[in-house]
């Protein structure tokens, strides 16, 4: 028994490191891909320049490279690694809680008050002269707000199980859902920006959205590893987890609003980029282990391999630049199905 655990402690170890210096490398090979031809010494110079605060490092660099590299494609990056994160330990949280192996950030609908209060906002943006209120505030609060309406009616008669939140969240959903649709339909002409944005992008993101998601994105997984023990035990189900002497609403509640913010803020800065949550979850547990221990911050690791290089993708690769929403989903669709099969012949 001691030399399995070693072993599994091992493997996990190992793991962890080989997702780092995965991302590391992601990291380099993202800032120096793009349509502007940047020589890699040249990046490298501007990126430790910037950080250090060495002027003399970028001496003789275009001021055009070096807007490239500091102000459009490191932001943009580590945006997209946050939120690859973000989404991915929330994906494995909400498999948990609510015991529903297809759960993933997007279940409980705040994905969907976010949207409802994007297309708000870039409707009075475009249609309104002279007001321009901020798309990423809108998205979140809207989002809260879902959260709040989900968690009110799943409270009902004292209960707080898997399912209500389940069906909670699918009401929340579809009312919002309407609303959306009665918003792109008011549009007119202009419904391309409000669709554009539900696609999923990390077009423009700046140094603001790095600094708005890195800190809530590290606590919120902080939070979800300390309790990732409880969390074992509250997935095993109800009966389980109380018999064990484990306060399953209180553990349910602090899961919920946790991964509910975190799904709100990449939300709010990315639109909606699907798969992510869902399938990185899976790949970790179909190779490792489902011990939430381990697997909430390896999915945050994964999380942000697979988004990145999923950037990478829409922006490199093709001609034009389409939504990473997009490729997320042509990734991970046929990767779940595959997963789904092997399952299903054992």
């Amino acid at each position: 028994m001691e030399s399995q655990l070693t072993s599994k402690i091992r493997k996990s170890v190992i793991s962890g490191i080989v997702l780092m210096i995965l991302i590391a490398i992601s990291i380099t090979l993202s800032v120096n891909f793009g349509t502007a031809e940047i020589s890699f010494v040249d990046v490298w110079k501007i990126i430790i320049g910037k950080m250090l605060n060495l002027p003399s490092m970028i001496n003789g660099i275009k001021d055009s490279s070096t807007a490239i590299v500091w102000d459009i494609r490191l932001p943009r990056i580590l945006a997209g690694a946050m939120v690859g994160m973000g989404l991915a330990v929330s994906g494995t949280v909400f498999q948990s809680i609510l015991m529903n192996p297809l759960a993933d950030p997007y279940t409980i609908g705040v994905s969907t008050g976010a949207a409802f209060g994007a297309s708000i906002a870039i409707y009075v943006n475009i249609f309104l002269e002279n007001v321009q209120v901020p798309i990423i505030l809108f998205a979140f609060v809207a989002a809260l707000v879902t959260l709040l309406l989900v968690i009110v009616l799943a409270d009902k008669g004292g209960r707080f199980d898997s399912s209500s939140l389940i069906i909670s969240g699918i009401i929340v959903s579809s009312i919002l859902s309407a609303g959306i649709s009665f918003i792109k339909n008011a549009a007119g002409e202009e419904v391309g920006a409000i669709v554009f944005w539900l696609m999923g992008s990390l077009v423009s993101r700046s140094w603001t959205h790095v600094h708005l998601l890195t800190p809530l994105i590290f606590a919120g997984t902080m939070i979800c590893i300390f309790f990732s023990a409880d969390l074992n035990i509250v997935s095993l189900g109800e009966d389980t987890s109380v018999s064990l002497g484990i306060e399953t609403k209180k553990i349910r509640m602090i899961y919920l609003v946790t991964a509910s913010l975190m799904t709100a803020a990449c939300v709010a800065v990315s639109g909606i980029i699907g798969f992510v949550g869902l399938i990185v979850p899976h790949m970790l547990r179909f190779m490792l282990t489902p011990d939430n221990r381990i697997l909430i911050p390896l999915s945050g690791f994964l999380g942000s391999i697979v988004l990145m290089v999923s950037d990478n993708f829409s922006r490199v690769v093709f001609t034009s630049e389409i939504p990473v929403g997009i490729i997320t989903t042509l990734l991970g669709g046929p990767f779940f199905l595959f997963i789904y099969l092997r399952r299903g012949n054992k």
